[in-house]
């Protein structure tokens, strides 16, 4: 069994929270030692339900709903811990709160340095 984090290997975490959420997921993340991440600002449709809404008279539906998309690739840290961090921080008990999504990276090259694999992340 390897000790290595991610068992050696270079994982992206992607997660779409509440935007409300960002900064309490920013604190988490810093607190476990992933400092690097990109935030985007996203519209989608999940479980949460659709809204209705009136303006100047007229009825419309809101279904795709306001999302802060957070991607995150590690090597040395624990992509779990990761997740739980993210989890935690995201967490409201509301529908909507988001999901985390963990990939494999086939690749990392540092444009910079010119290093490979885990060394460029």
């Amino acid at each position: 069994m390897s000790t290595e984090a991610n068992d050696g290997e270079i994982k992206m975490v992607m997660a779409y929270v509440r935007p409300d959420r960002l900064g309490a997921v920013k604190g988490a993340l810093a607190e476990i030692g992933a400092p690097s991440l990109t935030v985007t600002n996203v519209s989608g449709r999940g479980s949460q339900p659709a809204k209705k809404g009136q303006w100047r008279g007229e009825e419309y539906t809101v279904d795709l709903h306001q999302k802060t998309k957070i991607e995150c690739v590690v090597a040395d840290i624990p992509a779990e811990d990761v997740v739980e961090a993210i989890a935690e921080a995201a967490h409201t008990g509301e529908p909507g709160d988001g999901k985390v999504f963990v990939l494999p990276v086939d690749s990392a090259h540092q444009i910079r340095t010119s290093k490979d694999g885990p060394e460029a992340v």
